[in-house]
């Protein structure tokens, strides 16, 4: 059984970065553990309404653990060391085939503190690691394309639909945004060839990937 791991800075990351990924994976019967480094406040203990949202959208797209740490919100300069410590703890109990995370290239300071961190522990401890395009990504150039279902995009929309003290999310944007984004970096003539289900698209950057020959 494939086990994935995705670490993110706040509630919510996960699933617009790649909420029909998820639930993919559960669907092909991976293990799927979303770990979030913060609920959502500056305070220590975070928000418990952000919790249970980040609760429900896990519930939704059928993952196997959502967990937390307790780093408060927009402080992750300071806690920076203990956003280290998190983490190789928090790796080492999952011992994921696969890391998700934010690509360390952005404009939240937060997220780029979580995609330099991740990275710097998961190059050590994992055999892939992959970044997700985050809404604040700067010169993300994707070299990997998940291509979804109408059905993947309702299951990912009614995740987010959880996240109700988030105000800024619009559905019908964010609907729209995967329909035509990934079609600046895919020429039309291999779109063509998608099946006329393949709707909507998540985009990946692949920092390492280890395959290995049979021996024969």
């Amino acid at each position: 059984m494939k086990s994935v791991l995705i670490i993110v800075a706040h509630p919510d990351d996960a699933e617009i970065s790649m909420g029909m990924r998820i639930h993919w994976y559960v669907q092909n019967g991976a293990r799927v553990r979303v770990h979030c480094l913060t609920t959502g406040k500056p305070e220590e203990g975070g928000s418990q309404s952000r919790r249970n949202e980040c609760l429900n959208a896990g519930a939704v797209l059928m993952v196997d653990q959502y967990t937390f740490s307790e780093i408060p919100d927009t402080r992750f300069v300071e806690h920076r060391g203990r956003i280290n410590s998190e983490l190789f703890r928090v790796i080492r109990e999952a011992c994921p085939d696969i890391v998700y995370t934010h690509y360390p290239d952005d404009q939240h300071i937060d997220h780029s503190i979580t995609g330099q961190e991740v990275t710097a522990v998961a190059m050590r401890e994992v055999m892939e690691l992959c970044y997700f395009r985050s809404p604040y990504s700067t010169g993300f150039d994707p070299n990997m394309f998940f291509i979804g279902t109408e059905k993947l995009m309702n299951v990912k929309v009614r995740a987010l639909e959880s996240f109700a003290s988030q105000q800024q999310l619009d559905m019908k944007v964010f609907c729209q945004l995967g329909a035509v984004a990934y079609r600046q970096h895919v020429h039309h003539r291999v779109v063509e060839r998608f099946g006329d289900d393949s709707a909507y698209c998540e985009m990946f950057r692949v920092q390492r990937s280890i395959e290995f020959g049979s021996g024969e």
